[in-house]
């Protein structure tokens, strides 16, 4: 009764799937979140007679054969890198990114993690940090005197003083692409790390090679479709509970199989 183990990895898939939308929805308002969606793949099948084997003496082909599929396996979780909208915060270190691209940050270990979380922050001596106090690339400080602070779109971050009228550059925001956003490992915290599918980092000014440009004053909101997510939910629930009952099925007819007499 193969039905039985077909049918169990049809409800882990549909839970799997329940569990993905759940975090999308859980992160509904976490800034620059990109929504997951789980993809999944059938498994092997059991080839009791093969499409093309010789069925007879006579060398009559057997044009479709018999190939039995033993259920399902998640093949994926990936990401939908799509633009969120943005939102205006008039935070005075709130920047979003317009495209293409990731905020570098250092990490306590010394690697460096990306981010589209432009939630900036200030320390005690003006070094500009993520929330959660990690140094954004290239590392910037802001004096302590500083009047007033305007960061472009090309990243370049200024700073008014009280002794003198022209603003001071006082450095530039980078960004970094890869070849294959989808291929970064997220680590939490909206935060990623390379691995060997995203590709090496390439470090540029924002509004060259590809890349977006920034606008302070905004976030950018996640790209969760709450009505998609919902749709999708009902949909995995029908079709988890489909499969308990092809289960609810198989059990019925081992149970008449049983009672012969």
């Amino acid at each position: 009764m193969r039905a039985l183990d077909i049918a169990a990895t049809g409800m882990s898939a549909q839970q799997t799937r329940v569990e993905v939308i759940s975090n999308n929805l859980a992160n509904m308002s976490t800034t620059g979140y990109s929504p997951r969606r789980a993809d999944f793949a059938d498994l092997h099948y059991q080839q009791i007679t093969r499409p093309g084997s010789i069925a007879a003496a006579d060398g009559t082909v057997v044009p479709a054969g018999v190939q039995l599929g033993l259920g399902v396996r998640p093949a994926a979780v990936s990401i939908s890198m799509s633009q969120g909208s943005l939102g205006l915060t008039g935070g005075v270190l709130d920047v979003a990114i317009e495209g293409r691209g990731w905020l570098e940050v250092t990490l306590p270990s010394g690697l460096a993690a990306y981010t589209r979380d432009g939630a900036l922050q200030r320390t005690g001596d003006g070094q500009i940090v993520t929330a959660d106090g990690y140094a954004v690339a290239p590392g910037i400080t802001l004096p302590d005197d500083a009047r007033q602070i305007s960061i472009n779109a090309n990243g370049e971050v200024y700073a008014h003083f009280d002794d003198s009228v022209a603003a001071e550059l006082l450095g530039q925001l980078t960004l970094v692409g890869f070849s294959n956003d989808h291929g970064l490992e997220a680590m939490g915290s909206n935060l990623f790390l390379e691995t060997a599918a995203s590709g090496q980092p390439n470090a540029g000014q924002p509004g060259q090679d590809g890349l977006g440009t920034l606008r302070q004053g905004y976030l950018e909101e996640s790209s969760v479709d709450a009505v998609r997510e919902i749709t999708d939910l009902i949909e995995a629930q029908r079709g988890y509970e489909m499969n308990a009952k092809v289960i609810t099925a198989a059990d019925q007819m081992l149970g008449a199989t049983t009672q012969l007499r």
